[in-house]
């Protein structure tokens, strides 16, 4: 256990595996140290949704280089992933003027409501409108991961799993199996950053935020990609920060308080075998309760029959927890050659790639070039 490596990465999450991914691309050693026995956390209890277009700012940033990274590895992986771009089902004139006013940077563009339903089966007369986001991606996350992981193990990533770290410093990770050194050391935990490095958790305030989620099957649901609501268009960057957006919000939280309690992104993705994700709630705390209130899935259910007018039946329900924080990304150098890398809102899927790819480049210089052809569409991946 005590062979130098050049780069140990701790936690297998998209973030962790994008460090990985980061530094094999540049011809480094890589060890990846994981204490379960594969990927379990929030890169497999997510929609899928690489939401790029909705974003600003930073994680725009990272979310722009993200794309490269995903479209380069669902063809060397050989996992599935669609550019569908995003689709935006207005119910209100309120969302349709919001769109219309994002619109103008470009990336978005507008739907009438007759082009809406011809594109996703939402229950006639629901829409007054819509969008596309044009750059977004969408994967199946469980077999994504996966995938990563197979990929970079044929590239000479070594992965340690069912292995707990007890401790980080410059040079060395102290494990249940020992120790391991590394010239480098990129700890990418998520929200159990404060079981690993509590102070840093504490200082920067990062909680946990859990998440209820659905698996559905509906006969009548068909989306050609992931679908976002009003719901959704108060949380993203790109249009929360617009003054149309505070409308939106009082309106929908007067309208109906009992979802807004749940603090809901109404939003939809549909897998390759024609199940249907749904969701999300959000509560937040330093620990998260694992009882999940049928409440709230009989709240998701109901906005699933009101916007497509299909009753769906539940194939899974889960309970996803990421990390929080009062900024969008954590970055921190707690020790020389020791980077804390997660982000901490729900964009990690959408994101962690070019956050692991933007910070580690300067630290691990220059990698491959990517190849720019984009993946047929309808190809296995």
């Amino acid at each position: 256990m005590s062979r130098p490596f050049d780069v140990a990465v701790v936690g297998a999450g998209i973030v962790g595996l994008g460090a990985a991914y980061a530094a094999v691309r540049r011809g480094q050693r890589v060890v990846v140290i994981e204490r379960a026995s594969e990927t379990l956390g929030a890169t497999v209890r997510n929609f899928g949704h690489l939401c790029i277009g909705a974003q600003t700012g930073l994680a725009r940033e990272y979310a722009d280089a993200s794309r490269p990274l995903w479209l380069q590895l669902s063809r060397d992986a050989g996992f599935w992933l669609r550019e569908s771009g995003t689709l935006v089902v207005a119910r209100h004139d309120d969302e349709l003027a919001l769109l219309e006013a994002a619109a103008e940077d470009g990336g978005i563009d507008l739907l009438t409501a007759a082009e809406l339903e011809s594109r996703v089966s939402v229950r006639p007369g629901a829409a007054v409108g819509g969008a596309r986001i044009a750059p977004d991606l969408q994967t199946d996350p469980r077999s994504a991961a996966a995938a990563i992981r197979a990929h970079l193990e044929s590239r000479g990533v070594e992965f340690r799993t069912r292995t707990a770290v007890g401790a980080v410093r410059t040079g060395r990770v102290e494990t249940t199996r020992g120790p391991v050194d590394a010239a480098h050391v990129v700890v990418a935990v998520n929200h159990d950053l404060d079981q690993l490095l509590p102070e840093l958790a504490e200082s920067v305030g990062i909680v946990r935020c859990g998440l209820d989620m659905l698996r559905v099957r509906a006969d009548a649901a068909s989306l050609p990609a992931p679908l976002l609501t009003g719901w959704s268009l108060v949380r993203y960057g790109r249009f929360a920060g617009l003054p149309g957006a505070a409308v939106v919000r009082e309106r929908l939280h007067a309208e109906r308080p009992d979802l807004a309690a749940l603090d809901l992104n109404q939003m939809y993705t549909q897998l390759p075998d024609g199940s249907v994700i749904v969701g999300d709630t959000h509560h937040r705390g330093v620990g998260i309760a694992p009882f999940q209130p049928e409440a709230a899935a009989d709240l998701l259910l109901a906005e699933f029959v009101a916007l497509f007018g299909a009753r769906p039946y539940v194939v899974e329900r889960w309970q996803g927890v990421y990390a929080s924080g009062p900024e969008d990304f954590l970055v921190a150098e707690p020790e020389p050659d020791v980077v804390v890398l997660a982000a901490t809102t729900g964009i990690g899927m959408t994101t962690g790639l070019g956050l692991a790819e933007t910070v580690l480049a300067p630290r691990l210089g220059a990698a491959a070039e990517l190849v720019s052809t984009p993946v047929p569409e309808g190809s296995p991946r």
